[in-house]
């Protein structure tokens, strides 16, 4: 009963999350995720690296680089929360001025994708350290459209 109670308390944050961020919610939640599989990925490749290269200090997992994963993904959060409030200024100036803004979020999201597309090449990153052949069409694909939406902000 209580394994039920914990997944409705779960999916009614998620629905909030969604109702309250409407396109950042689940751009959210997917960055999320992608950071935990990033963090477990890179630990994983690390191990495999040890294995491979036993008693070099080089390779293998450490506090100190788990630590410093944790920051970044930290920061990460921290970077989008700044966009958020970007979104958030811009939206209520323009209410502010009579200004018609059709969406309420701009940077927020940009910040949001850029740093899933990065996540995505981290992991692929991490599954070429752990010896998986991965297809070169794909980490392509995502490094360009990471390229696209640098390009299309700065311009």
């Amino acid at each position: 009963m209580d394994n039920i109670k914990h997944k409705g308390i779960i999916i009614v944050m998620g629905l909030w999350i969604v109702e309250k961020f409407g396109l950042l919610g689940p751009l959210l939640f997917v960055l999320c995720i992608l950071m935990l599989v990033d963090y477990f990925s890179g630990m994983l490749a690390a191990k495999k690296e040890a294995l491979e290269h036993p008693g070099n200090r080089k390779y293998g997992w450490n506090s100190r680089k788990g630590i410093i994963g944790i920051y970044k993904k930290v920061g990460y959060m921290l970077t989008v929360l700044v966009a958020m409030c970007t979104d958030y200024l811009i939206y209520e100036l323009s209410y502010k001025l009579n200004i018609k803004i059709g969406v309420n979020t701009l940077f927020g999201a940009v910040v949001c994708i850029w740093f899933i597309l990065n996540e995505a090449l981290s992991i692929l990153e991490n599954a070429g350290r752990m010896g998986v052949k991965i297809p070169t069409f794909l980490y392509k694909v995502i490094s360009d459209l990471q390229k696209k939406v640098d390009d299309n902000i700065l311009k």
